[in-house]
């Protein structure tokens, strides 16, 4: 049996753990001559490199002094949270990296708390110790505190504390001292973190993840926990429900480097990836059909928020896209559910629409992004929470949230938060910034950062995670100012703009076109306001000196997709194309809306 140590990373959004894996697969050799050094070879899809997030766990493994050290890169945004927590089935241990001058943050604990109950022994790696204003011996105390909360046995709290910067790829026992590379921190899990347990009798693997190739549709990846699996051997999938069914596995691979090798056989304590096995779901377990030894059940987090995706039925639907019928849609999401396990798609009595469930705005816009890149059209309605039935009580998704600003603005962000039926539970200063935290319902946190950012000169960090289901606790004010809604379809003119500026902000820039019924703006009165931006000057043979040239125009404000949908009303609907975002009211024409209000 070849040395193996399986080991997961978690981490904070942001706090260096895929450019930590990337340095250690550079430390197995497997890139010697490969790509651009900046490039992040983990963060492997668009959205990932863009928003230097981590979406989808990852695996790969290096070889060092004849261990093989399966890696898992994790996501370490709480959106994506239901990643986390099936990949940490795989592991033997973790890896827990924390930004030397931020310290554990709400996800370091959400997924710390994870692995902590599935009994994972830690290495803490102090990460950015290069970092101005660092102080790395506060944070391990931090840690150790954090630990002591989240009821750490005595091995877990003897974990060993490795500083460094992943960065300028170097690792050591001592902050104050550089290394040359990141030696130390494999030498500390090849030391600390146990080898897996091999145990002999009949195979036990139980799937935790999951691939898609277009060429044998889906893989079940997972850690044989007991027995050997063989190539076009016969086995039997034991699902959560008590279900059995027969399979065979038609081929056997193993992670090597960032890719799979194809392997005939696979002993227990591997992570290996079966072909062949179909209608499986995260948590079966591939056993043996003459006796088999079911494991329980993974739980996977429930969706949070919903959504409405419609098809593009604006006047400019079919100019960008490619994909624009509900069939098309259809299919695409039902493509998505093959693979992104926190989803949930619920038809609805209209053939054009779906209910769309996940697991905050995060999750769904990512969803969002990725099908406007490949060539989708859609509508998409306002994020609504899920609210649950508890004992004859309505219950909504509680939030905790962290927002890190400087201290000056702390009063405005808290009242901010107030508003929104939060409630601080702590606030610590560090310098001249604070870090306050909330409990907050999910519904309070939709629209937030932008106010946030404005309150604060753009200056606030927010983070937030789902905690638990609570109590209704009643009305949330929500976004205060009415809508500037396009009175004809055309071509936008700046002097129709110029005129229209001290009746509030807008979206849309001169020669934009625009159709009836789309939000070109934001009224700074409560209520819509129907507006002509098509209006050109009446021309005279008159001429009074320096009349034309006193027209300034605001430049128009741009949202982000995220931003838009956090924007808009339950009477509107975002029309997201491969090239244009636009906001617009579900009823184009005016005195429809009239009658329907």
């Amino acid at each position: 049996m070849q040395s193996i140590r399986n080991i997961a990373i978690i981490a904070h959004v942001d706090h260096g753990k895929t450019t930590l894996v990337d340095k250690m697969l550079h430390m197995g050799q497997l890139f010697q001559d490969h790509q651009n050094p900046g490039d992040l070879i983990m963060d492997s899809n668009d959205l990932e490199k863009e928003r230097g997030i981590t979406i989808l766990s990852k695996n790969a493994s290096v070889r060092y002094k004849d261990t093989k050290i399966n890696i898992i890169d994790t996501p370490g945004h709480s959106d994506f949270g239901g990643e986390v927590e099936r990949v940490l089935n795989m592991a033997d241990g973790v890896l827990l990296l924390v930004d030397a001058f931020e310290g554990p943050m709400p996800q370091t604990r959400f997924v710390l708390s994870k692995a902590i109950s599935l009994g994972l022994k830690p290495i803490v790696v102090i990460n950015k110790v290069d970092k101005p204003n660092c102080r790395p011996e506060e944070v391990q105390d931090k840690v150790l505190d954090l630990m002591f909360e989240l009821d750490a046995t005595e091995d877990q709290l003897d974990f060993p504390v490795v500083f460094g910067s992943a960065k300028n790829n170097w690792m050591g026992p001592d902050w104050k001292d550089q290394q040359e590379d990141i030696t130390y921190l494999m030498d500390q899990i090849i030391e600390h973190i146990p080898a897996p347990e091999v145990r002999e009798g009949v195979p036990q693997l139980q799937i935790t993840s999951l691939d898609y190739s277009t060429y044998v549709g889906r893989i079940a990846i997972g850690r044989l926990f007991q027995g050997e699996l063989k190539e076009n051997q016969d086995i039997l999938m034991v699902k959560r429900d008590g279900e059995q069914s027969k399979a065979r596995i038609r081929e056997l691979f193993v992670f090597e480097g960032l890719g799979k090798a194809k392997v005939t056989e696979v002993k227990a304590g591997e992570i290996c990836a079966l072909v062949g096995l179909e209608g499986f779901d995260i948590g079966d377990t591939v056993t043996d059909p003459e006796t088999p030894m079911p494991m329980p059940p993974i739980n996977i987090d429930e969706p949070t928020m919903s959504m409405l995706f419609t098809i593009n039925d604006s006047p400019f639907y079919g100019r960008e896209g490619k994909y624009v019928t509900s069939r098309h849609l259809k299919d695409r999401l039902e493509a998505e559910l093959e693979r992104n396990l926190a989803l949930r798609v619920v038809e609805t009595p209209s053939p054009d629409s779906f209910n769309v469930f996940g697991r905050g705005v995060l999750h769904l816009s990512v969803l969002i992004e990725t099908m406007r890149r490949e060539g989708y059209e859609l509508q998409v309605g306002q994020p609504q929470v899920i609210v649950k039935e508890i004992d004859g009580k309505k219950h909504e998704p509680v939030e905790e949230l962290t927002i890190d600003l400087p201290d000056s603005y702390s009063g405005r962000a808290i009242d901010l938060v107030t508003q929104r039926k939060g409630e601080m539970t702590n606030m610590e200063l560090r310098g001249s910034r604070a870090v306050v935290t909330f409990v907050i319902p999910s519904r309070g946190i939709i629209g937030l950062r932008n106010e946030l950012l404005t309150a604060t000169a753009g200056e606030a960090i927010m983070a937030h995670r789902f905690t638990d289901f609570a109590p209704i606790k009643g009305d949330i004010q929500k976004r205060q100012n009415g809508s500037l809604i396009a009175h004809d379809g055309g071509v936008a003119i700046a002097y129709a703009l110029d005129r229209l500026q001290d009746r509030g902000k807008f979206f849309i820039k001169p020669q934009d076109e625009i159709y009836e019924g789309m939000v070109v703006g934001e009224n700074n009165r409560a209520d819509d306001l129907v507006v002509n931006v098509i209006k050109t000057k009446k021309l005279t043979n008159m001429r009074s000196a320096g009349s034309d040239d006193k027209m300034k125009l605001a430049p128009p404000i741009v949202f982000s997709l995220e931003e838009s949908l956090e924007y808009i009303k339950e009477d509107e609907y975002l029309e997201v194309t491969p090239e244009s975002l636009r906001i617009r009211k579900i009823k184009l024409k005016e005195h429809e809306r009239k009658k329907k209000g």
